[in-house]
């Protein structure tokens, strides 16, 4: 466990002397909720779905610890090029602890950066539909933020280069957010959408996030949190099998 401690907490350090890094995890959501909370907000009324600003907050919400985990796997790669990694993996310790440590390092930060939006919003306009669920909401961020910093990791394990790293994961990565559920509801949609969001993990953990913080879900809520848990541990998996495998 001592391991595990010290690469999370190298992560912690890291990210807590740049300050780029909060300004930056906030400054993205926070354009997306003003250009879309507002901007189609009145749009969003008139065809009687409600407050849009209440269904964007959890996708913007996830799509923060979406970005944020997943491209953890960025300082993999950075280790790699500066010679950190080879020396960690040549320490006498197993590499599952390596990876789990920096993973959970990852999330804590995207998880972290997950609660500012979610405090930005509320001084947005945005109200919880119950307070006392609120933890829950978080718990399920954390798990969503574990899951995607594994797999982040699962892909940085097998890529060399930055620029690999980048495209593999705006090819998937985009396209996951997008087709989720986030930024518009997956009723009366096009069934090709309908059947492309069913398969998307992201949906789920996204639908999880709205049952919790407003009360309104597309999917049952039992179904979504199978699906998070079935997602966290292929992810988890994904990424032990391919950082052991790993190549400093």
């Amino acid at each position: 466990m001592r391991v595990i401690y010290i690469l999370w907490l190298r992560q912690m350090k890291r990210y807590a002397r740049s300050k780029s890094r909060v300004l930056g995890a906030v400054g993205q959501p926070l354009l997306f909720m003003l250009a879309l909370g507002y901007g189609l907000g009145a749009v969003f009324k008139r065809a009687g779905q409600g407050d849009y600003l209440q269904f964007l907050v959890p996708g913007i919400i996830a799509q923060t610890i979406l970005f944020s985990a997943v491209f953890w796997g960025i300082q993999i790669i950075w280790d790699k090029q500066f010679g950190f990694l080879k020396e960690t993996l040549v320490a006498p310790v197993p590499r599952i602890k390596i990876m789990i440590g920096g993973a959970l390092g990852g999330a804590t930060i995207a998880t972290f950066q997950g609660v500012l939006v979610l405090a930005v919003s509320i001084i947005l306009g945005f109200r919880p539909h119950n307070l006392l669920l609120v933890p829950a909401a978080l718990l399920v961020s954390a798990t969503l933020a574990l899951a995607l910093a594994c797999f982040g990791s699962g892909v940085a394990s097998i890529v060399n280069d930055f620029q690999g790293f980048q495209a593999i994961n705006n090819f998937l990565v985009l396209p996951l957010y997008f087709l989720s559920g986030a930024i518009y509801p997956l009723v009366g949609i096009p069934v090709l959408l309908k059947v492309i969001s069913s398969v998307n993990p992201l949906s789920y953990a996204i639908d999880a996030l709205r049952t919790l913080l407003t009360g309104v879900g597309h999917f049952p809520f039992g179904v979504d949190m199978l699906a998070l848990g079935i997602t966290t541990l292929i992810t988890v998996a994904f990424g032990l099998v391919t950082f052991r495998r790993i190549q400093a």
